[in-house]
């Protein structure tokens, strides 16, 4: 067994999915500090999370899927290595779109009024469960990659 936590997986991987269970845990932190009322923290908190975020997906999930995935995906799609990771992919790329677009609409006057949302509760709870999915997707593309 090799890698950090002794899956087989490269020390990379396993510093990733060390990095998103903590992007995880942040995400929950925002929720309980905006229900305690601390909206500017809950506004720093998110935004870090989502900008943090960003490199990570386009320097590190994005090449390792186009590598590892996308060459043998229409053949292999039938097998999780190829649809669990191609669904994390789809629903990753919407929560991290969907996340910016919140932080613009939220926090700048870039986005056109009639593109700004009013129910910005909907927006975040629907951001935060497609989060929770990508990285249920993330842990399930670890564990049938590496375990």
């Amino acid at each position: 067994m090799g890698g950090l936590i002794g899956t087989g997986a490269p020390s990379l991987s396993d510093i990733v999915l060390l990095f998103e269970l903590t992007i995880a845990a942040l995400l929950l932190a925002g929720i309980f500090v905006v229900r305690r009322g601390h909206v500017r923290a809950h506004m720093y908190l998110q935004s870090s999370v989502v900008l943090v975020n960003l490199p990570v997906v386009l320097l590190w999930m994005l090449p390792q899927y186009l590598s590892l995935v996308l060459p043998d995906l229409l053949s292999e799609f039938s097998s999780p290595n190829y649809y669990v990771p191609t669904a994390m992919l789809i629903a990753g790329l919407l929560a991290e779109s969907l996340g910016v677009f919140i932080l613009l609409v939220a926090g700048t006057n870039l986005i056109p009024e009639r593109f700004r949302f009013r129910r910005y509760k909907l927006w975040m709870r629907t951001e935060v469960a497609l989060w929770w999915g990508v990285l249920l997707l993330g842990l399930s593309t670890y564990y049938i990659w590496y375990a």
